[in-house]
């Protein structure tokens, strides 16, 4: 179809009042992939399918035409024709308003993917309930989609990239993805400049969102304006202290612009969130004219601990490190166990042994395999038999791998009373348990509370997994009263994770300080599918040290002896 124009139907919501003939076509297109989203009579949707064809071919615009006219076209009928008439005279086609009113926005931008056709994407819809494209990527990462028929492993991998490619369009990143881009354009940077360039802003602050990638630097404008016009970069905005840039990956490059002697004071204005800057020039009398060798001597300067760039988000922060009531925050090479990992007995790609193997490779003391449970069907869930053949495996592993160890734990769907997915024998054979909630996620606060709350009531519960649900850049969590979740956690002593997976990362680390003063542990998790997940711990770690969270208070930080006893403890909370 023609680009040139705007589809009333389009996110910016134009139209014209004269429709073209492009337009129209376009419609009709739109209307019969959605009657077969929905399962509509195939063939009236293939009846508008074939008139978008035909109204596109047409030599002459309808809108040049009587209405009488129009009904005598070879391939229009009644039907279409009044349609046509319709959206000539309104610019609008009512029957495909009404498909629309009862289509979420994201099943409409599915069919914006390569790959991805009407039988799929009701598929997807309907038996995978998955409504977004960060849904359907997330169920992409976890091999869901190859369980149904018409998604094999090569269909699964095609609608993944063409995801990734229509989603890196829109500007906005996880810290994952441009990980690697950043490293890349850093090391050209200082390979063709003399001048410094320090890395800033989002970034070095570790966000989980990045919208553009910034440096502070020396270099003139005209330099770097010479620099990325010879690799296809175009300049976005520019200021007498600022330039960006954008190429083909569409992530600005943002570029701070300041003398040698001021480089260390303007790194550290765009290394603080707004919020940390405005308390910051309070307390300590600010001045960004003044030159410093470096941050220290900024923090020296003003009397205060020094404050890393991760942690600068609020102003708590500087009254703690004040009185130097700043802590040693979790380090990467701290993780000691991988908590929550799929296999294949679920929907993960590797065996148990596999894992295990993999674990022990890299320095790991236990692994806890987490597959999904009965309920989750889509996923391969385990019914009650297979957990006792898998509960066996484990036994005859951790017997050939030992010292190190397998704990059987299972992912529990929480139902929609608050359930778990097990009565309470099966649940009994589980080292712990992991609850999370998986489906029906269009919840009011009221529900999620009530579904949340009954289930960390559970003795059987020992960590509650992905608090909110949420996908970042994709599907808002459902909406939870933190402050009463973490006091529940806190009164039943369940354990609250931080799922790693860059895409959700959740709980989110700005309620983390409210968990630490209730004593209630985290448990950096990376909810691994494959051998690969291990790595995700590394993301959870990055916005937990933004929380100040400590090595002690992290459960997946814990020596295999403590762990052990952590197991126990939980044991011992279940009824006789």
């Amino acid at each position: 179809m023609s680009g040139i124009f705007l589809c009333p139907y389009s996110p910016s919501l134009l139209f014209y009042t004269m429709m073209n003939n492009y337009a129209i076509a376009d419609n009709f297109s739109l209307l019969s992939k959605l009657m077969d989203i929905h399962g509509e009579n195939s063939f009236k949707a293939k009846s508008y399918a074939a008139a978008a064809f035909t109204i596109e071919k047409l030599p002459s615009q309808l809108a040049t035409l009587p209405p009488e006219q129009v009904f005598k076209i070879r391939g229009i009928g009644d039907s279409i024709g009044k349609n046509i008439v319709e959206q000539l005279e309104t610019g609008r086609l009512s029957a495909l308003d009404e498909y629309l009113k009862k289509t979420p926005a994201g099943i409409l931008e599915m069919l914006s993917i390569k790959g991805i056709g009407p039988k799929k994407i009701a598929t997807i819809w309907k038996e995978l309930e998955i409504e977004t494209l960060g849904e359907l990527l997330y169920a992409c990462n976890e091999n869901r989609l190859m369980l149904y028929k018409g998604f094999g492993e090569k269909t699964q991998q095609n609608i993944k990239e063409a995801i990734e490619f229509y989603m890196g369009a829109l500007g906005s990143y996880l810290y994952q993805q441009v990980e690697s881009f950043v490293e890349t354009v850093h090391q050209k940077l200082k390979s063709a400049f003399k001048s410094d360039f320090l890395l800033t802003g989002e970034y070095r602050r570790q966000l989980e969102v990045i919208n553009k990638i910034e440096w502070v630097t020396s270099e003139s404008a005209a330099g770097l304006k010479d620099f990325f016009a010879q690799h296809d970069f175009q300049v976005k905005e520019e200021s007498n202290e600022c330039i960006s840039f954008a190429g083909k990956e569409n992530i600005i490059l943002c570029f701070y612009l300041a003398p040698p002697q001021q480089l260390q004071s303007k790194l550290f204005t765009t290394s603080c969130s707004e919020d940390f800057l405005k308390e910051w020039e309070l307390v300590t009398q600010w001045n960004a004219s003044t030159s410093y060798a470096s941050e220290d001597e900024i923090f020296n300067h003003a009397n205060i601990c020094p404050i890393p760039a991760y942690q600068r988000e609020t102003a708590i922060i500087i009254h703690a490190a004040r009185n130097n009531e700043l802590h040693s925050v979790i380090e990467p090479e701290q993780i000691t166990g991988i908590i929550h990992s799929h296999s294949n007995w679920s929907d993960g790609s590797n065996t148990i042994e596999e894992m295990a193997k993999a674990a022990i490779s890299g320095g790991y003391r236990f692994l806890v395999i987490s597959d999904h449970s009965k309920s989750a069907f889509y996923a391969n869930g385990l019914q009650e038999e297979r957990i006792k053949a898998q509960h066996l495996q484990i036994d005859e592993l951790n017997a050939a791998l030992a010292p190190f160890k397998i704990y059987k734990s299972i992912e529990s769907d929480i139902l929609n009373d608050g359930s778990l997915d097990y009565g309470n024998g099966i649940l009994k054979s589980f080292d712990l348990v992991i609850a999370s909630v998986h489906s029906n996620l269009k919840m009011s606060q009221e529900k999620a509370m009530s579904r949340l709350l009954n289930a960390i009531e559970n003795p059987y519960t020992s960590i509650l997994g992905h608090m909110t649900g949420r996908l970042l850049l994709s599907r808002n969590g459902y909406p939870v009263d933190h402050d009463k979740i973490i006091d529940a956690c806190a009164a039943n002593n369940v354990v609250i994770e931080l799922n790693a997976h860059p895409r959700r990362l959740d709980i989110d680390w700005r309620w983390i300080h409210k968990a630490l003063e209730k004593n209630v542990l985290i448990s950096i998790n990376p909810d691994a599918h494959a051998i690969e997940g291990f790595g995700d711990c590394r993301y959870g770690v990055l916005v937990a040290q933004k929380a100040g969270l400590t090595r002690s208070a992290n459960l997946s930080s814990f020596s295999l002896s403590a762990f052990e006893q952590f197991v126990q403890e939980q044991k011992a909370k279940r009824p006789l």
